[in-house]
């Protein structure tokens, strides 16, 4: 299946997050938080502005992103969890 975002919307699978702690601690599902990191998949082309201009948006497709805690509306693609957010959801690229 192919998704393309509308307007200012962008398409972010979440990064799981390690589940065994430094000392060897295995993380139970049921006690983990939902990871609020992820790798954008797609974006759309823009918001539109009040002159009718599209705004381009400020993450691309490959970038890894920090958002809130219950950003977006999760959807399921293929049998993967991924999250449709708005841009404004997400509060900064990660560099790697």
């Amino acid at each position: 299946m192919n998704v393309k975002p509308l307007n200012d919307r962008v398409l972010v699978k979440r990064i799981e997050e390690v589940t065994v702690t430094k000392g060897g601690i295995v993380i139970p599902d049921t006690a983990k938080e939902k990871p609020i990191e992820g790798r954008v998949v797609a974006v759309g082309p823009g918001k539109m502005s009040e002159q009718g201009q599209r705004m381009a948006l400020q993450v691309k497709a490959g970038d890894k992103v920090l958002f809130h805690k219950y950003a977006g509306n999760e959807i399921k693609i293929e049998d993967e969890e991924h999250l449709m957010m708005r841009e404004e959801d997400i509060l900064a690229v990660i560099e790697d």
